[in-house]
């Protein structure tokens, strides 16, 4: 047995095991929402406004979920009791990414020790 067989069938049963808990994981998030939200003020347009003045009394504060569909960014304010009703969905989709990453990056360091693939 090659050196590089030796060390690929030593990890192999450790790629098992993470690619297990990563499945684990995988069925254990829920609903999840694309996208990011954060709380605003703003100042308006108005130049006799409140908010331009000194200290301005921002409009606000409002919160807004902004997510891309079809290559453009959609904005949308939610009401408090809507983000507390979806914040779930959003740490979900924290999640599910970061297990997805975990997933790419094992598919990785397997191509990666593939003795066919030529050495740079």
């Amino acid at each position: 047995m090659a050196r590089s067989d030796r060390k690929r069938g030593e990890s192999e049963s450790d790629r098992d095991a993470v690619l297990g808990r990563l499945r684990q994981s995988l069925a254990e998030v829920g609903f999840a929402l694309p996208g990011s939200v954060v709380v605003r003020s703003y100042r308006c347009g108005k130049a006799n406004c409140a908010c331009h003045g000194e200290p301005p009394r921002l409009h606000g504060p409002y919160i807004q979920w902004s997510r891309s569909v079809g290559g453009k960014t959609l904005h949308r304010r939610m009401s408090e009791e809507q983000l507390a009703d979806y914040q779930g969905f959003f740490d979900n989709a924290r999640k599910l990414k970061a297990l997805v990453a975990e997933i790419e990056a094992l598919s990785l360091s397997i191509v990666e020790e593939d003795d066919r693939w030529p050495r740079r």
